[in-house]
């Protein structure tokens, strides 16, 4: 299938774990791809399984490991590959580094409140957080700073997966990532462009 890109793109989804990054960036993929669309996943948990699986959980290695994930990012964007990267990324310092390395970039918020979040964790790592049995625990032991000045705010404790995707989408097409013609079928995107 061609390549429809128009350019590359960062699109970065950060929230707490378990607010549903990783869905929303599937779903963002799996429409885009079906589009004809170059997608690439950048997920932080399979990230670390290789090339950060020497890195801890202290401030200073999860910064390296935005970092790490933030030059795979920028490698893809600029050979016009949508890049979709999941991560909790919890300091705004270090994605703020990422954003300027990258420079084509769209920061998403994906924000639902720290209880929803434990309430939704099938692994039940928030439990073993508050028992102590996890350190530095992001939301527990640590805190999220969440974005000033997100490009997408998905509250995805109020909207449904598909209301927080076409969020997503529609910033895409007016920044001009996406072809708006490509979406003209679907009475769920208004266009303001």
């Amino acid at each position: 299938m061609e390549n429809n890109n128009l350019t590359g793109v960062t699109v970065w989804f950060t929230g707490l774990s378990c607010a549903g990054k990783t869905i929303l960036s599937f779903a963002v993929a799996e429409e885009l791809r079906s589009l004809g669309y170059t997608v690439e996943i950048l997920d932080s948990t399979v990230i670390r399984q290789d090339i950060g699986k020497n890195l801890g959980f202290s401030k200073a290695d999860r910064d390296e490991n935005i970092r790490r994930i933030g030059f795979l990012a920028h490698l893809l964007t600029r050979n016009r590959v949508i890049v979709l990267v999941s991560a909790i990324s919890p300091y705004n310092e270090v994605r703020s580094d990422v954003k300027k390395r990258i420079g084509d970039f769209i920061e998403v918020y994906v924000n639902a409140p720290l209880k929803v979040c434990e309430a939704r964790d099938k692994k039940g790592l928030y439990q073993l957080a508050r028992a102590k049995k996890i350190q530095e625990f992001t939301g527990i032991d640590l805190p999220y700073e969440a974005p000033l000045n997100p490009d997408v705010e998905c509250r995805t404790d109020l909207e449904t997966v598909a209301e927080s995707k076409e969020k997503v989408i529609l910033k895409m097409v007016n920044l001009g990532y996406l072809k708006p013609r490509d979406f003209s079928h679907s009475s769920a995107y208004f266009f303001d462009i």
